[in-house]
């Protein structure tokens, strides 16, 4: 092709990996850096020999409402390997949980009481189920729009534990645009990819191989810069690349660092982003935790457990795919500064032990056979007031370098569906910008 770029891709990652895919599918030559030995980023995973599937490091599934993900898995011919499993989810009153994963549930939920509480809260559902005007919604916090419209009982009850324990002391600087989009795209079915979301990352990974996309595991990325000759130079463990163009998908301050040279505005929009970091342990048990058989237990903050939520994988997925083990995360979404990131995996393992015996009073330590922790600084996004106005430009001011991370696919959540539909749609500035 006449106008065939060189592309970088800093991050193979799904935004990234699905960037490249449509890029070398336009025919550009296309190279992905990765510091890691892996792909996948955060939706990566961990695999035992006697296991046949991997296990997400942070907890990952898919809703039937993510057009973006199963879009391209269509494209890719392989819905047939996609698995959409009914798991439970279940929450946290007065000593014992209840299911809470459809509006059935939850208007059979005790904590809600009778009459004109359950009433708002339904009337609240279905309304933030069928607006679209999200941007109506980014002018108040969670707080105070909950308080008053689902009254102060259901948000006490239902809404502000989960915004608690999302962000923690930064709850009430939280929009309600945040809360609408977690409504509106959810499903109770739950969506998995066989063999795992690791297996989607290399198989997709081996595709974009077969492709012509050349990827770099293991080369980190420490500068980028622009040359007189309108071309961005990568600094890659020392020698220097040059390429046409790049798309970096990482965190906005891993994106400051990278490139100190934007322009102060554009630097400063990527500094004054929030984020919650999370921290994960992941045990493999002999037996099962959960005798009525429940996937995910949400937590409030206030009743004193060491984490946010547990998730029974097992309860998911069936413990025959990992050769009987059966997997539990303990997880919570923290500050980066909280002492969960400074504690070694045998004092938080301390922590975390006690508190599985008020999900099974049976529990003994000696079911637990393997532990993993995993944690990152950058895994929440903190939407604030207005926050479509904070949100960094794809494009950068540098001509030729572009930012897709999911700290921009707001008002969504994080999650791997958006982070396609951020990459691809970078992707396509990129070529538009090569058509010219």
């Amino acid at each position: 092709m006449d106008n065939q770029k060189q592309v970088a891709i800093v991050g193979a990652g799904i935004g990234g990996l699905a960037a490249a895919y449509d890029l070398v599918q336009a025919g550009h030559q296309v190279t992905i850096f990765e510091k890691d030995d892996y792909v996948g980023g955060l939706a990566s995973g961990i695999k035992e020999p006697h296991w046949d599937w991997s296990v997400e490091k942070y907890y990952h599934h898919w809703f039937q409402t993510d057009v973006h993900m199963l879009g391209l898995i269509d494209e890719l011919g392989w819905r047939e390997d996609v698995h959409f499993p009914r798991p439970y989810t279940v929450v946290y009153h007065q000593d014992k949980f209840y299911p809470f994963d459809s509006y059935l549930n939850a208007l059979l939920f005790p904590g809600l009481g009778w009459g004109i509480n359950k009433i708002r809260f339904g009337l609240v559902g279905l309304y933030l189920r069928m607006t679209n005007d999200w941007r109506s919604l980014e002018k108040y916090t969670v707080d105070e729009w909950m308080r008053k419209w689902a009254g102060e009982h259901t948000y006490q009850t239902i809404w502000e534990p989960l915004v608690i324990g999302k962000f923690g002391v930064h709850y009430k600087r939280v929009n309600m645009a945040w809360m609408w989009a977690r409504l509106k795209a959810r499903t109770t079915n739950l969506g998995t990819f066989e063999g795992g979301f690791q297996a989607f990352a290399d198989r997709f990974a081996q595709k974009l191989r077969e492709l012509g996309v050349d990827i770099q595991l293991g080369t980190a990325i420490s500068l980028i810069a622009a040359q007189d000759d309108g071309r961005l130079k990568l600094e890659v463990d020392h020698p220097v690349q040059v390429f046409d163009q790049c798309l970096v998908t990482a965190s906005p301050g891993f994106m400051a660092r990278l490139v100190p040279t934007l322009p102060e505005e554009y630097l400063s929009s990527l500094l004054k982003l929030k984020s919650m970091g999370a921290v994960v342990m992941i045990l493999s048990l002999k037996q099962q935790l959960s005798e009525e058989g429940y996937y995910w237990y949400n937590i409030p903050k206030s009743a004193g457990f060491p984490f946010l939520a547990l998730v029974e994988h097992t309860n998911y997925v069936s413990p025959e795919k990992f050769g009987g083990d059966h997997i539990v995360y303990c997880g919570d979404y923290l500050d980066p500064d909280h002492e969960y990131f400074q504690l070694n995996q045998e004092e938080l393992l301390k922590r975390f032990l006690p508190a599985l015996t008020r999900f099974n009073p049976k529990f003994e330590p000696d079911w637990v056979k393997k532990t993993w922790l995993f944690r990152t600084a950058y895994a929440q996004p903190v939407p604030e007031l207005n926050h479509s106005g904070n949100i960094p430009t794809i494009e950068t001011p540098i001509p030729g370098l572009y930012f897709a991370s999911m700290s921009q696919v707001y008002p969504w959540d994080r999650g791997t569906n958006f982070a396609v539909e951020i990459g691809r749609r970078a992707a396509r500035k990129m070529i538009a910008e090569n058509a010219n």
